[in-house]
C-alpha cells in the first residue's frame, strides 16, 4: 500500500513538474528551430541569437531592462530590508499593512494608480517614472524575505553586544547585518527579477522611447512568435538562473561568516 502511495506521489510530481518546464524547454528548443513560422522543427541554426545581436531596438531594450532592474532593485533592496527589521523590531499594526499591500493589488490597479500620480505631479513618463514604479511595488517583496530571516535570529545576540558596549549602527553591522544577509541577497534577486519581467505596470508608466525587453517582445509577438523571440526568452532564462546559482552559492558563505 505504502509502495503504491509512493509510486503515486512521484507520478503526480514528476507531471507537476513536466507541465511547469516542458514549455520552457520548447521554447529553448524553438530557439534554434531553422524557421521562421516556428510551427514545426526544419532544423539546427544559430542565426536568431546572430539577428538578436544585431537587432539595434532589442538591444536597447535589453539595455534598458539591466539598467532598470539593477537600479530598481538596488533601492528596493535598501527600503525592502530597513522595512523588514522594522516589521520585526516595532510590531506596528499600520506598517505591514503599508509595506505588504502594493503585493496584493493587482498589478492592472498598480499601473493605473501610479500612472494617475506621475500625472498629477506633472512628471514625465519614461526610465526614471519605470524605475520608481518597479522600486514601488518590490519594496514589498525584499521586505517579506527580510523578515523571514530576522525572525529566525537570536535577538539576545544584538543585546548582548549592547551591553558590552557597542552602539546600535556596530552592533548592527556586526550581528544583525552577518545573519540576514542571506534575506537581502535573496531579497535583491527577487525584486531584479520581478523588474526584469515586469510588463503590466512598465506598459502604463512607460514614456515614448523608454522600452523595455518584455514590452519590445509584446510588440514583437502581434505579428507571431518568431524564433527570435524564443532567443530572447532563452537569453532571460540563463540570466535568471545564473543569479539563482551566485545567490545560492553566497548565502552558505555568509552562514559560515555568522558562525
Amino acid at each position: 500500500m505504502a509502495r503504491k502511495q509512493s509510486l503515486w506521489l512521484w507520478g503526480a510530481a514528476f507531471a507537476a513538474y513536466l507541465f511547469l518546464y516542458l514549455p520552457l524547454v520548447i521554447v529553448v528548443v524553438y530557439s534554434f528551430n531553422d524557421s521562421k513560422l516556428n510551427a514545426e522543427w526544419v532544423g539546427f541554426t544559430t542565426k536568431w541569437y546572430v539577428m538578436l545581436l544585431e537587432d539595434a531596438a532589442m538591444l536597447k531594450a535589453a539595455g534598458n531592462s539591466l539598467m532598470i532592474g539593477l537600479v530598481s532593485s538596488f533601492f528596493a533592496t535598501i527600503f525592502g530590508t530597513l522595512a523588514g527589521i522594522a516589521m520585526h523590531r516595532f510590531r506596528l499594526r499600520l506598517l505591514p499593512f503599508l509595506v505588504l499591500t502594493p503585493i496584493a493589488i493587482p498589478e492592472l490597479l498598480t499601473g493605473v494608480s501610479l500612472l494617475i500620480f506621475f500625472v498629477l505631479i506633472n512628471m514625465t513618463l519614461g526610465l526614471v517614472s519605470i524605475i520608481i514604479a518597479h522600486v514601488a511595488f518590490s519594496i514589498g517583496f525584499v521586505a517579506i524575505v527580510v523578515r523571514a530571516r530576522m525572525q529566525g535570529m537570536d535577538d539576545s545576540l544584538v543585546e548582548a553586544a549592547r551591553d558590552l558596549g557597542a552602539s546600535p549602527w556596530q552592533a548592527f553591522r556586526l550581528i544583525t547585518l552577518p545573519q540576514i544577509l542571506p534575506g537581502i541577497i535573496a531579497g535583491a534577486l527577487m525584486a531584479f527579477t520581478l523588474s526584469i519581467d515586469d510588463f503590466v505596470i512598465t506598459f502604463f508608466v512607460a514614456g515614448v522611447g523608454a522600452s523595455t525587453l518584455p514590452l519590445q517582445i509584446y510588440s514583437m509577438i502581434k505579428i507571431a512568435v518568431t524564433p527570435e523571440v524564443n532567443a530572447i526568452s532563452t537569453l532571460l532564462m540563463l540570466l535568471t538562473l545564473a543569479l539563482i546559482a551566485i545567490a545560492t552559492k553566497l548565502s552558505p558563505s555568509a552562514m559560515k561568516t555568522n558562525a
